[in-house]
C-alpha cells in the first residue's frame, strides 16, 4: 500500500477543489490517503508518506505563503534525510492564463530537488489526446485558470485525479522494485 498526503493551501476553494480530486485519484489507485489544509499538517505527515503532494494558488508566479510556511517547517526532516527518495508533485491554479503557474509550478521542483525527492509530473502521458493536454493542460501539474473565483473545470479536477494516480502507480514500481527507501 502506497501512503500520500495531499497538502494544500486554499482561500476561495479553487485549489481545494483540486485537492479534492487529488485525493479521489491517489485513492482510486489503491493509496491511504490523507488529505490535509497547510494549516493543520505536520512533520509526521511528510514522514508518514510515500507520496506527496502540495497544492497552491500561484501568488505573483510562486507558492502562496500559507503553504510555505509549512514547508518552510520541514527543515529538522530534510536534515535527517527522511524526505529523501519520496515521490513528489504539485498543482496549481492562478487568476489569469499566464498568472505564473509554471514557474510556481518550478518553485517546488527545486524544493523536491534539495529533499532528494522523486519528481513526478503528469507530463502529456493522460490518455486525453496530446493536442487537448497541450491546449488545456499543465506538464508540470495539475492547474486551473480560476478568474475571479471560477470553480475547476471538469478537465482540471480529471488532471488532478491523472496526477496522483501517475504518482501512486509510481511510487508502487519504486517500492517493488526496491528503489525507493522504506
Amino acid at each position: 500500500m502506497v501512503d500520500v498526503a495531499v497538502i494544500y493551501y486554499s482561500r476561495t476553494g479553487g485549489i481545494k477543489g483540486l485537492a479534492t480530486a487529488a485525493a479521489e485519484g491517489a485513492a482510486h489507485a489503491g493509496a491511504d490517503v490523507r488529505l490535509l489544509v497547510a494549516e493543520e499538517a505536520h512533520n509526521d505527515d511528510m514522514e508518514w508518506a510515500d507520496v506527496v503532494l502540495f497544492g497552491t494558488p500561484s501568488h505573483y508566479g510562486t507558492i502562496a505563503a500559507g503553504l510555505k510556511a509549512f514547508i518552510d517547517g520541514t527543515g529538522d526532516l530534510w536534515r535527517a534525510g527522511r524526505l529523501a527518495d519520496k515521490v513528489y508533485g504539485a498543482f496549481v491554479s492562478s487568476a489569469s492564463t499566464h498568472g505564473g503557474q509554471e514557474t510556481t509550478l518550478s518553485t517546488f521542483t527545486t524544493i523536491f530537488a534539495h529533499w532528494g525527492g522523486i519528481i513526478v509530473p503528469p507530463g502529456f502521458t493522460a490518455s486525453v489526446p496530446v493536442a487537448e493536454q497541450m491546449r488545456s493542460g499543465n506538464p508540470h501539474g495539475a492547474g486551473h485558470v480560476a478568474g475571479f473565483g471560477d470553480p475547476p473545470t471538469e478537465f482540471a479536477l480529471e488532471a488532478a485525479r491523472y496526477q496522483a494516480g501517475r504518482a501512486v502507480r509510481v511510487a508502487a514500481q519504486l517500492t517493488t522494485t526496491g528503489i525507493a527507501a522504506q
